[in-house]
């Protein structure tokens, strides 16, 4: 039986086992693929805890498989499923959990891999980059117009500096001080985080800062609000919508489709994101992969590897 990487309950770390599942099949919109490849993200660890996404169902049917993004060969597809053949090479998002030997795809935001796309990075791709793209294009700044992303020294942070640069604006990032160099070597001004970080921003950027994306919520999005003139330049992955909506600005709006991922991928074939994948795990080590990306000290992206 094919393995996957589960929690049992909702939880820390305890709740997570490899186990044997059935070899998922594809419904009607959906592809089963063979994963290569499958993203870690906060997300992962934040839903194994208990939280939900809005809308979610409150019943959680556990086991439940960890992971939300993957690339993979096409095993099956299923009903009404067009564009996509067994043996195709794809990413997307999963429908039930990616860090496993087999997962579930829609169909609908499902992309093509490029033979030069790597699975490793095309696993990158569809939650943290997407999120990045989602977000400065949905800010909508013109070329020359300065950026200030929190939480720049993470996956979705080290993506949106590099989409900011290629669609031509100026970029500062608020990250730790150990992340100084990971940060400047993506072209921005770096600024170190804590409180007060307000103030260190307008003595690196004396012009003062068009947009913010934050990535990591209160405190350091209400502190962040207090720099910008134009509210509506203001967006959040990091904070719920009440909470950025009570300081004039939004969630980002994720696009979720598969014109998006063809986007980026181009954009990492360009040589203008680099997924920065920093380090790498098998499946049967797919506990220490998250552990990496729970304790908050990861740079750039980490990703479990499935042998084919």
């Amino acid at each position: 039986m094919p393995k996957a990487y589960v929690y049992t309950r909702h939880g820390g770390p305890e709740t997570e086992a490899l186990v044997d599942v059935e070899r998922p099949r594809p419904a009607a919109g959906q592809i089963l693929v063979a994963v290569r490849a499958a993203g870690v993200n906060p997300v992962d660890w934040k839903l194994r805890g208990g939280y939900r996404r809005p809308g979610e169902s409150e019943k959680t049917a556990f086991p439940v498989v960890l992971g939300g993004e993957v690339s993979g060969v096409v095993e099956e597809t299923g009903e009404g499923v067009t564009g996509f053949a067994v043996g195709d090479e794809v990413f997307g998002n999963t429908v039930a959990g990616g860090y496993a030997e087999y997962a579930l795809l829609p169909a609908a935001v499902t992309a093509h891999k490029p033979a030069d796309l790597t699975f490793t990075d095309a696993a990158t791709l569809p939650i943290a980059a997407a999120t990045a793209y989602d977000g400065v294009r949905q800010l909508d700044l013109p070329a020359g117009a300065t950026l200030l992303v929190t939480g720049a020294g993470g996956g979705v942070g080290a993506a949106a500096l590099q989409i900011a640069r290629a669609f031509g604006l100026r970029t500062v990032g608020v990250a730790s001080d150990g992340k100084k160099d990971f940060v400047e070597s993506l072209g921005a001004v770096h600024v170190p985080s804590g409180p007060g970080f307000a103030e260190r921003v307008r003595a690196a950027a004396p012009d003062g800062v068009d947009g913010v994306y934050d990535l990591v919520g209160d405190p350091v999005l209400t502190e962040a609000a207090t720099l910008l003139t134009d509210r509506s330049k203001l967006i959040t992955a990091g904070a719920p919508p009440q909470t950025v909506a009570d300081l004039g600005g939004a969630r980002v709006e994720r696009a979720r489709t598969a014109a998006v991922l063809d986007d980026i991928a181009r954009l990492v074939l360009a040589g203008e994101l680099d997924p920065h994948v920093t380090q790498t795990f098998p499946l049967e080590r797919a506990g220490e992969a998250l552990r990496t990306v729970e304790d908050g000290h990861a740079r750039g992206k980490i990703v479990i590897e499935v042998a084919g």
